[in-house]
């Protein structure tokens, strides 16, 4: 049986020899609208399908991490259930902190992705092998994007991220597959 995942040749191309995924987080992994509780407490909501995802990274050797402006327990509560070791809280400075990653894990901008959705997210956006915007992503991530997302973020755009990543890796249907089995 094939999967009924289809990703254009050139995108799979550009996203081919991907080792690291970096993640915004509002408007990405949530909706990137900010609920507070009475408390003044942030609470975030994560889409299921985004978690599966960034899982399944891990699996054929691609390492999700985290570069996000804000900060919450929620947040690294969730983040640490699927096992995310690389995050950097509370920074507008995402490039500094996405190159600490890569010297980190010993690899170079031209095997990394990334997927946000506002300028902050464009310094890491444009060094990119591979770059990702979700569909409410703002006009100029748009203009700098290899591929946008049909889901919103915080509603499976993440997933879909992950999953062309998947595909570029070549491991796409055999993970499927063992599902199907």
């Amino acid at each position: 049986m094939h999967p009924a995942l289809v990703v254009s040749p050139e995108v799979l191309l550009k996203a081919q020899g991907v080792r690291v995924a970096f993640f915004d987080v509002d408007g990405v992994l949530t909706d990137g609208g900010l609920y507070f509780s009475e408390s003044g407490e942030a609470l975030k909501r994560f889409h299921t399908l985004d978690g599966y995802g960034l899982k399944q990274l891990q699996r054929v050797g691609i390492t999700p991490a985290v570069i996000t402006g804000r900060d919450s327990p929620a947040l690294r509560a969730r983040l640490k259930a699927l096992g995310i070791e690389h995050a950097v809280f509370g920074t507008e400075e995402k490039r500094p902190a996405a190159e600490k990653i890569l010297q980190t894990l010993g690899l170079e901008w031209s095997q990394a992705s990334a997927i946000g959705d506002d300028w902050p997210d464009l310094p890491v956006l444009v060094r990119c092998a591979f770059a990702c915007a979700p569909a409410q992503a703002h006009v100029e991530v748009f203009a700098r994007a290899d591929y946008v997302t049909q889901r919103l973020g915080g509603h499976g755009a993440a997933r879909e991220f992950c999953d062309v990543l998947l595909a570029a890796s070549g491991r796409y249907a055999e993970l499927l597959q063992e599902r199907l089995a």
